[in-house]
């Protein structure tokens, strides 16, 4: 499973790098490693960081034009607590129990129009 998660960072860092704009790792404290990816245009895509190689702690990813698009926080790889997921009709939280969705709160944006 260790050696799956290298691979699989390995491809990630892969497919940034040959996109031209590198991500960037930066060693933290206690085995921990922040990470910044970014989209074509400079802009930020996904920022959060990785303990012993696995998603730990808050994560957010963002839209192309800098909108937040969801964050949550992951525990040791899964996805824990209640997760939030925008746009532009509805926000969605969505929590998580066992790294499996327990349950979906769509709130629909509405929108004044005048006439």
């Amino acid at each position: 499973m260790k050696n799956l998660m290298i691979y699989a960072m390995l491809l990630v860092t892969g497919v940034f790098y040959a996109q031209g704009v590198q991500p960037k790792f930066v060693a933290v404290e206690n085995n921990m490693i922040q990470a910044t990816y970014f989209f074509d245009n400079g802009q930020v895509k996904q920022e959060g960081a990785y303990l012993n190689g696995k998603l730990h702690g808050k994560w957010i990813s963002y839209n192309e034009d800098g909108t937040k698009q969801s964050f949550g926080e992951y525990n040791q790889g899964e996805k824990v607590g209640t997760w939030t997921f925008y746009n532009a009709a509805t926000t969605n939280k969505v929590a998580f129990e066992n790294s499996r969705i327990a349950s979906v709160n769509t709130i629909t944006k509405y929108y004044l129009v005048s006439k």
